[in-house]
């Protein structure tokens, strides 16, 4: 028997644009809502991604994963087929199938990043991120891959390798 919910038990939550950026493999990073913010339901991030970046080959076990992009071309990689999406693009990565992206051109882009349910990704991202004292200036060097491979393996998220070209 379901019982009815009262506006008394659901208290919507507003958050300021004040999150502290942080830097995720090069990017800057804004983690906008989390797990506990959406009762499970979502996770949001916002990302401002180099050109020329390109994410290992990857696969969510736990979540689905979606992009909306706001400035910036990118081209994706999912079951052998590239598509390319600008401002106003939106790509769908259902969970267990192996996918990767790729910032075009010479402008970074920006993009929001859905993942459903929550809990996973942003959490992954939350730990394997550095603090962005300064916004304008990225952290030098590779990441730290030990620490990469085992926090991705802890979300659920497989790394599979470069982009397949």
């Amino acid at each position: 028997m379901n019982m009815p919910i009262s506006s008394e038990e659901l208290q919507p939550c507003v958050l300021a644009r004040g999150e502290a950026p942080m830097w995720f493999l090069g990017s800057l990073t804004f983690v906008r809502a989390t797990a506990d913010t959406t009762r499970g339901a979502y996770g949001l991030v916002e990302q401002v991604i180099p050109a020329g970046f390109a994410s290992p080959f990857h696969v969510h076990h736990a979540e689905d994963e979606s992009f909306y992009v706001i400035e910036g071309e990118l081209t994706f990689f999912c079951q052998g087929r590239q598509s390319k999406a600008g401002p106003g693009g939106y790509i769908f990565g259902p969970r267990g199938i192996p996918h990767g992206f790729r910032v075009d051109g010479t402008a970074p882009a920006r993009v929001l990043l859905v993942t459903t349910p929550g809990g996973g990704f942003e959490n992954f991202i939350l730990e394997m991120s550095d603090p962005a004292g300064e916004p304008n200036l990225p952290p030098t060097g590779p990441p730290d891959m030990e620490k990469l491979m085992a926090l991705a393996a802890k979300h659920q998220i497989e790394i599979l390798g470069p982009l397949p070209e």
